[in-house]
């Protein structure tokens, strides 16, 4: 059993901190953040080095990689600056049911423009009125001649805006199908396309440099050849994409973590209190101990989770936990670097406030910890009666 990464994969993570420490300059990202403005620049030189869809095929402008691959470069990101670095991480979000079930016809116009930075990608799961539960789809597909007539809403839709190329949509397809999500069918859908308008969902209290918002469908046409996979298995399309998508998100977690444990360190290693530095009082001693052994924890087990998924094992009880984990240790590490920097930990200034606010969506976007926790005890105790 090998827990060491290969020397690529070693590569990899040292071009994305260089990245980070080139890019990701203090003043920089505290101006976009009181601007509420994307780190465009920052996103599209990010994607000119290749770590956007650095897991496409070469001949889709990536890098022929894996998921191992991907969450490095994210876990790096995010632990450079949790709200720019995910900007970046989640450019080519919900790109991955294009990859796998797609044409090739879908995947030759879209996929390069994600992996260049031209686009972001989105997913359009989530309804007003239904929150976690996909199965309960409103939004409608219907069939007219040649074309899919999309109807319905859909909210909290990451990347949506000024920068979207095209939505991933969860439609219901079949009305008639029983049990219900097996009527279900994803369609792509250009951002362009009549009928189609986003509205922000407003100020958010962390990530607040991605757009977010709710996305209407007012009678938009799009050809047949936008169903992306099969018709009515959008529902399993979709499942799949949520095994690889979470551990993205427990990737983003990890790096969190790992950012708000490095400003930490940092801090009580300078700062004096009592007339000592305060790194050498046994209880802060004690409080990083138990935040590196949760960080290398959540390390091992998102890790595990993208090596399996890269062998082509689809395990929903493991990306689960990987995902429940690295949340929940990046609101308690973000939470402990806050308590060690006292007052300066809540002023804007020293950043460890702000990761604790970009950490909390780990718990609850692709999946609350709930229903992680759901998905995990199914693994573990079959169908009841």
């Amino acid at each position: 059993m090998e827990f060491e990464l290969t020397k690529e994969q070693q590569e990899i993570q040292k071009a994305v901190r260089d990245f980070v420490k080139g890019e990701f300059k203090k003043d920089v990202i505290h101006d976009l953040i009181k601007m509420h403005a994307f780190p465009e620049a920052i996103w599209k030189k990010a994607a000119d080095l290749g770590f956007i869809g650095i897991h496409f095929p070469e001949e889709y402008s990536g890098q022929g990689l894996g998921v191992m691959e991907n969450i490095l470069v994210c876990e790096e990101l995010c632990r450079g600056d949790s709200t720019v670095g995910l900007c970046v991480a989640i450019a080519d979000f919900a790109s991955e049911l294009i990859l796998h079930f797609g044409s090739e016809d879908q995947r030759q116009k879209w996929l390069p423009k994600v992996a260049e930075g031209e686009v972001l990608s989105c997913g359009a799961f989530t309804e007003p009125d239904h929150g976690s539960d996909i199965t309960s789809v409103e939004t409608t597909a219907v069939k007219a001649g040649d074309e899919w007539v999309v109807n319905g809403t859909k909210t909290f839709i990451t990347n949506s805006g000024p920068y979207a190329g095209f939505y991933n949509v969860l439609c219901r397809t079949d009305s008639e199908a029983s049990p219900p999500h097996r009527g279900l069918s994803v369609i792509l859908v250009e951002s362009d396309r009549p009928g189609v308008s986003s509205t922000d969902i407003g100020e958010k209290m962390g990530i607040t440099l991605t757009h977010t918002a709710e996305v209407n469908f007012k009678d938009v046409r799009v050809p047949l050849s936008n169903l992306v996979g099969e018709e009515n298995r959008g529902f399993y399309h979709v499942l799949e994409f949520f095994d690889e998508s979470r551990i993205l998100v427990a990737a983003q977690a990890l790096g969190t973590a790992q950012g708000a444990f490095d400003r930490a360190v940092a801090y009580v290693k300078q700062r004096e209190q009592f007339g000592r530095k305060i790194a050498a009082f046994q209880i802060n001693q004690h409080k990083l101990a138990d935040m590196a052994t949760k960080i290398e924890l959540a390390r091992l087990v998102t890790y595990k989770a993208a090596w399996n998924f890269d062998q082509g094992r689809i395990d929903p009880k493991l990306t689960s936990m990987a995902k429940m984990y690295a949340a929940r240790t990046a609101v308690e590490v973000a939470d402990e670097a806050i308590q060690l920097l006292g007052g300066y930990g809540y002023m804007a200034e020293y950043d460890v406030e702000r990761f604790y606010r970009d950490a909390k969506i780990t718990e609850i976007y692709e999946g609350t910890k709930e229903i992680q926790k759901n998905t995990i005890a199914s693994a573990l105790l079959g169908k009841l009666k």
